[in-house]
């Protein structure tokens, strides 16, 4: 999502990324602010654009299509176990158009009602709204979405900001087939990307209001390990900085690429949170990347303001998904 304050580079200087051997390859371009980017077991690459409502996909030949109508504003997108895409919607948010040509997000427009989860069945095109709601209480803004080892997903709500007031954000943990949605983690300062760790245990979230990325353990199914009720979170990285962490990605080694924006770029931590090299890309507003590819060594990055997806040779494999991209 895109509401955000700084994070992470204490370092700034110690860490400006040399050139890669090639640089960014533009793979799609001319879109409405795309965001959520998944690879899925076939190469494929889909993602979705908020302000045109609808997820997209660029088949491995490099075609590009409309795969569903979403409404609202479609922000994460994962593969869940039965091969179907499942979308965290905000509810809707609105943009202008710059002088310049950029995207702006100006904030919540005036026929938002809710978010939701939905499900999107990738042969057919068919939406399904599974869940707009839980315990009584609106899904406000979900973000980002990522599936556990169980077949289960855990999502972040970002919530809304508005010029005199906000919402709460939160973790959310829900059944794919529809039938039980989980409050796990209430309130959270703008909780935004969520993974899976290499050990598939592991859920970072990162809180961009706290500019922080936080650990918990998976302990069973839509459990975390907690005192209580309370879920216990480990602090990953909290570097200070003049950017904030968007969605993040896992390498095959537990390292963290984080999409940093205000810096315009990728934050690379170590499997230890410590500040690894900074990215520099061409946009303000880099939001989220997916590891693809034969070898998983290619990261495709959304730079959503000038409404492009690009190519990066990446150093490092990144982490198989649980049910999409695969080893």
């Amino acid at each position: 999502m895109v509401t955000r304050r700084g994070l992470l580079a204490g370092a700034l200087a110690l860490a400006v990324a040399p050139a890669r051997a090639a640089g960014p390859k533009v793979v799609a371009s001319d879109l409405f602010f795309p965001e959520g980017p998944c690879v899925t077991g076939s190469g494929d690459l889909l993602f979705v654009e908020i302000g045109a409502k609808r997820l997209r996909r660029l088949s491995s030949d490099g075609h590009l299509s409309t795969v569903a109508e979403l409404g609202g504003g479609p922000n994460g997108c994962a593969i869940g176990p039965d091969g179907a895409a499942y979308i965290a919607n905000n509810g809707g948010l609105s943009f202008r158009r710059e002088a310049d040509g950029r995207i702006a997000l100006t904030g919540v427009p005036a026929d938002y009602a809710s978010g939701s989860i939905q499900r999107v069945d990738l042969k057919t095109g068919a939406v399904k709204t599974l869940y707009t709601q839980c315990n009584g209480h609106r899904l406000n803004g979900p973000n980002d979405i990522v599936f556990d080892s169980h077949g289960d997903f855990w999502f972040t709500d970002t919530g809304k900001i508005r010029p005199r007031d906000r919402d709460n954000g939160g973790l959310y943990w829900g059944k794919a087939d529809g039938s039980e949605i989980r409050e796990v983690a209430f309130p959270l300062n703008a909780p935004n990307g969520i993974a899976l760790g290499a050990d598939r245990t592991s859920l970072y979230v990162a809180l961009q209001d706290k500019r922080q990325i936080a650990a918990y353990s998976i302990v069973a199914p839509g459990a975390l390990d907690a005192m209580g009720t309370t879920p216990r979170a480990k602090v990953f990285a909290a570097p200070s900085g003049p950017f904030s962490i968007d969605n993040i990605a896992i390498e095959e080694g537990s390292g963290i690429v984080a999409a940093a924006v205000g810096y315009g770029g990728l934050a690379v931590l170590a499997p230890d949170g410590s500040l690894r090299e900074m990215v520099k890309l061409d946009d303000p507003v880099v939001t989220a990347m997916a590891f693809g590819g034969p070898d998983r060594k290619t990261l495709f990055v959304t730079l959503s303001t000038t409404g492009r997806i690009v190519a990066l040779d990446w150093p490092r494999a990144g982490l198989p998904s649980t049910f999409g991209m695969r080893a």
